[in-house]
């Protein structure tokens, strides 16, 4: 499924995780050219609040999706609905704080949810001497010894100077080529991340498939609630797509279904084959 400029959608999502200020949406923003900081409140408070979504574009024509979580732990449900669905964690720790509360959970959210890749930037490094980025780089290794992420690439950068910013792309680009992408196999499922009402389209369900198809015309139900409807629109990183799969950050426009019937971390799945169940 090509996009405008022809570049062909992979279905791999690559995630930020980090404490609050630690430069999560201004590194995306330096990648993509995206601000995924979408809400006024967000852009007047200089923090994230709710999930941002951007495109990046490897060098070999094909695009992932990106997803920046929130760090302050009051938002912390927000982090793990943007969590599930990633394949590939970029944790980043600021040179001038080091390993903070919100680090360690978001790195431990990571670990339950099964994500086995990734890499570390070490951002703010305009910001400090070159002795104390060596020392936050220590902080990290310790913080990272027994996950997932031991023995990761830790890439000091600034994102505001552009310093080691072209050298963390390269390995980013490397680890993104590597990781094997998403089977579309299975019915469809989708994690509802974020719903609203568009004007003129109605209600908008966003997320990350984590199993299967879907395309225009199609029915899907809302669980736990079983409220059905049918598929007027889809989008795959902001463009018109006719179908969406596994992996790919998606909107689905649901006709017969009300913002009222949908929150988030309800799933979109096709009918008859889950059933809700309370623990």
């Amino acid at each position: 499924m090509g996009g405008a400029q022809g570049m062909e959608i992979q279905p791999i999502v690559i995630g930020t995780a980090g404490h609050i200020d630690h430069g999560k949406s201004t590194l995306v923003k330096a990648l993509t050219g995206i601000d995924p900081d979408r809400l006024k409140e967000e852009q007047e408070r200089g923090m994230t609040i709710d999930l941002g979504f951007a495109r990046f574009d490897l060098p070999d024509g094909r695009r992932v999706g990106m997803v920046d979580v929130p760090g302050h732990e009051r938002f912390i449900k927000n982090m793990v609905a943007g969590a599930t669905g990633i394949d590939l964690v970029v944790l980043v720790v600021a040179a001038d704080d080091g390993v903070m509360p919100q680090t360690r959970e978001h790195l431990a959210i990571m670990q339950i949810l099964g994500v086995a890749r990734g890499l570390i930037a070490l951002t703010k490094i305009d910001m400090v001497e070159p002795g104390l980025v060596e020392l936050a780089a220590e902080d990290v290794l310790a913080a990272v010894r027994g996950t997932f992420l031991e023995g990761a690439p830790i890439l000091p950068l600034s994102a505001h100077t552009g310093a080691g910013l072209e050298a963390f792309k390269q390995e980013l680009f490397r680890l993104a080529l590597a990781t094997r992408p998403r089977s579309d196999e299975g019915v469809f499922r989708m994690p509802v991340q974020r719903v609203f009402s568009a004007k003129g389209f109605g209600t908008v369900l966003t997320g990350i498939p984590v199993s299967g198809t879907v395309a225009l015309g199609d029915v899907l139900e809302v669980l736990p609630s079983g409220k059905r409807g049918k598929v007027r629109g889809i989008q795959a990183y902001q463009e018109a797509a006719t179908r969406a799969r596994a992996g790919h950050s998606t909107a689905i426009n649901l006709a017969d279904v009300s913002v009222e019937d949908v929150t988030r971390g309800n799933v979109l799945a096709t009918p008859g084959f889950f059933r809700p169940t309370r623990m």
